[in-house]
This record gives C-alpha cells, structure tokens and sequence, in this order.
C-alpha cells in the first residue's frame, strides 16, 4: 500500500511559478512510475506529466511541454512538478499517481495507475 500526498497548490499570478511536491509512504518508492494528472471543473482528468522509476525518462502532456518540468527524489520518496509561465488555464486541482507499469507510451492512461493523491489546487489568475 502507498499514500500519496501532494502539497504546494495555491494561488498564483500569470506567468508566475510553482513546485508542487508528493510525498509517498512506504519504503518501495523507487518501483513506481510518478505521474501528474490535473482536473479543472466540468473536464476530464488531463495527464501532464510522468517520469520513470530511475528518472531517467520524463514524458509531458501537450499543453505543457516547455513550462513544467518533473523530477523525483527516491531518496526522499517524493516527486516534483515544477510549474513556470503558469496560465489561467492551467488552474486545475493536480493529482499525483503511481503505477507499477514503467511502459512508455501509457502513461496518459488513468486506468493503468494503482495509486492516487487527494490533490492540491493550484489557481491561476490573470
């Protein structure tokens, strides 16, 4: 079993900056693939970013390729999502996951994660 807390979520400026962090319980942190997710109201969840078990691989969603950037700690097990050039649409509640599969190509894939975040909201004004 793994919890997952995210924290850092508040309200910022456009084109402003953020790090939002998930820390996990447990002590097999390093076998799971990390991701975000985030949900604004009335949308489906989005995939934003992933990073696979080592590190050593990062894939991003589209919409936010070039502004956000994700790492990992093993060593603390935690992972990062640092946000820059934020716009009013990326406010969202953000979620972090992780899954045993480390598959390139699925990460986007809700259903392939084993383990959720409660969320942090992140809200952008303009």
């Amino acid at each position: 079993q793994v919890q997952l807390v995210e924290s850092g979520g508040e309200l910022v400026q456009a084109g402003g900056s953020l790090r939002l962090s998930c820390a996990a319980s447990g002590r097999t942190f390093s076998i799971y693939a990390m991701s975000w997710f985030r949900q604004a109201p009335g949308k489906e969840r989005e995939f934003v970013a992933a990073i696979s078990r080592g590190g050593g691989n990062t894939y991003y969603g589209d919409s936010v390729k070039g502004r956000f950037t994700i790492s990992r700690d093993n060593a603390k097990n935690t992972v990062f999502l640092q946000m820059s050039s934020l716009k009013p649409e990326d406010t969202a509640v953000y979620y972090c996951a992780a899954r045993r599969i480390d598959r390139a190509g699925t990460y986007y894939n809700t259903a392939t994660y084993d383990y959720w975040g409660q969320g942090t909201q992140v809200t952008v004004s303009s």
